[in-house]
């Protein structure tokens, strides 16, 4: 696994997985978000400690060398950016929300709910992007995920 750091860019020899013969896609980016947590306090109102972090993870990442340049790679890199922006949002939800005697289903809830509009993100900025295809719809969203995880 590699965690997430503003440092950190992805290489193409993070990619570890093996190419699917079925798909069409050039690369596939496996990323995403892990929390743990304690929580203390009384059955109405527990205090949490947590930890959120996001993750790339290599096995299951793959690309196709023939197919594979500098625009598929920084397409892929934003899929891992865009994990971290929803891993700060998880953090924020967190952060904010009271929570009772009932935290381990109330934290999984949330998780939960994260982690589709993750995957909904995620689906939106391939489709808007056609997969990196579209030059000027990749460039607009490197700016606004630039601008979320600068915020």
């Amino acid at each position: 696994m590699v965690l997430w750091t503003p440092s950190k860019k992805l290489s193409w020899a993070d990619f570890k997985g093996k190419p699917s013969n079925i798909s069409n896609a050039a690369a596939i980016t496996a990323s995403g978000i892990s929390y743990s947590f304690s929580a203390q306090g009384t059955k109405d109102r527990m205090e949490l400690d947590f930890k959120v972090d996001t993750y790339f993870y290599p096995g299951k990442s793959w690309y196709k060398p023939k197919l594979a340049n500098p625009m598929i790679l920084s397409h892929e890199q934003l899929h891992f950016d865009i994990s971290e922006v929803f891993a700060r949002k998880l953090k924020q939800i967190l952060a904010e929300t009271e929570f009772t005697s009932n935290a381990k289903a109330e934290v999984k809830e949330i998780y939960r709910e994260v982690l589709r509009e993750l995957n909904d993100y995620q689906h939106l900025y391939d489709g808007e992007t056609n997969f990196s295809r579209d030059t000027v719809q990749q460039l607009i969203w490197n700016n606004k995920i630039k601008r979320a995880l600068n915020n």
